[in-house]
């Protein structure tokens, strides 16, 4: 059985489909892109009964609203606020039967940054190279998501809704973050204080990121030498490139597959979703492993 379509009456400032991306392309140039928050959408997907990879909506900071054309199940994750159901609240994290022409609204987030919205069955859009997620950078995938839009909603799948009253979970946390990191293979091209200095001092996120890439304030990164050329090598989601300006920035999931800036450090897998969920202005500190 279809299922139906989602109304996007709403978009909100920045919303796109994606799901867990389209790994294994490098060598073509491409990124894996996907969720920047792989652990909301699997979730997500759960809570609905879909299986983990089911492309779902990745809403930054709110500011969405939908009607369903068909009776149809969400589950929203990831950021934490007001989730309503033609004005009367329902929870996050769990499952949601949303009546055909009912209006959905997602508030603006009071902590974290960006939800993560599945729908029973999951979102439709052209599969390339394996995903249907929209990669901000080199534009592969589905236009962002916007007032008006009519998306797709696939099959229902055969597995039924958790039958789960309440999924424990507790808001993005808005506190210092430290984030666990390995040495980069151009870590020796910074001088000893540079190096103590970005493991010991605070960062803070800067307003100017997005889904290519977290831009950091702080104190400058000195090379032991500024003048020598790099040539472009292979990047991943995690590496934390310093730039000429000395102020680092960790690749997320769009990042470019090759970069000519030094990588003194990479943030580890299982670091990446918190790294989601942080707002500009938010701290971290980076801990060797």
């Amino acid at each position: 059985m279809m299922g139906g379509g989602l109304l996007v009456l709403t978009a909100g400032p920045a919303t796109t489909i994606q799901d867990l991306g389209r790994p294994g392309s490098a060598a073509i140039g491409v990124s894996p892109s996907g969720t920047l928050d792989r652990g909301a959408l699997r979730l997500a997907n759960r809570l609905v009964g879909n299986p983990e990879s089911r492309a779902g909506l990745e809403i930054v900071l709110g500011g969405f609203a939908a009607v369903p054309e068909v009776d149809l199940w969400i589950a929203v994750t990831g950021a934490w606020g007001t989730i309503t159901v033609d004005g009367r609240v329902v929870d996050g994290h769990r499952a949601v039967l949303v009546p055909a022409g009912a209006t959905i609204e997602i508030g603006q987030a009071c902590s974290g940054l960006r939800y993560l919205l599945a729908v029973r069955g999951g979102l439709d859009a052209p599969v390339l190279l394996g995903s249907r997620a929209t990669d901000t950078l080199s534009g592969l995938g589905p236009a962002a998501v916007a007032d008006g839009d009519l998306l797709t909603v696939l099959p229902t799948p055969r597995r039924r809704v958790p039958a789960l009253d309440i999924f424990p979970w507790t808001p993005p946390s808005a506190a210092e973050q430290v984030v666990a990191i390995t040495p980069g293979p151009r870590v020796d091209w910074f001088d000893e204080t540079s190096r103590r200095r970005f493991l010991e001092e605070p960062w803070t996120v800067s307003a100017d990121s997005d889904r290519i890439g977290m831009r950091l304030v702080g104190e400058p990164l000195l090379r032991v030498d500024g003048a020598r050329e790099l040539p472009s090598e292979g990047m991943v989601a995690g590496a934390v490139q310093v730039p000429p300006s000395g102020l680092p920035t960790i690749l997320l999931a769009d990042h470019p597959v090759t970069g000519g800036y030094p990588v003194i450090a990479v943030v580890r897998t299982a670091a990446l979703d918190r790294l989601a969920q942080m707002r500009p202005g938010q701290r971290l500190r980076f801990g060797r492993i």
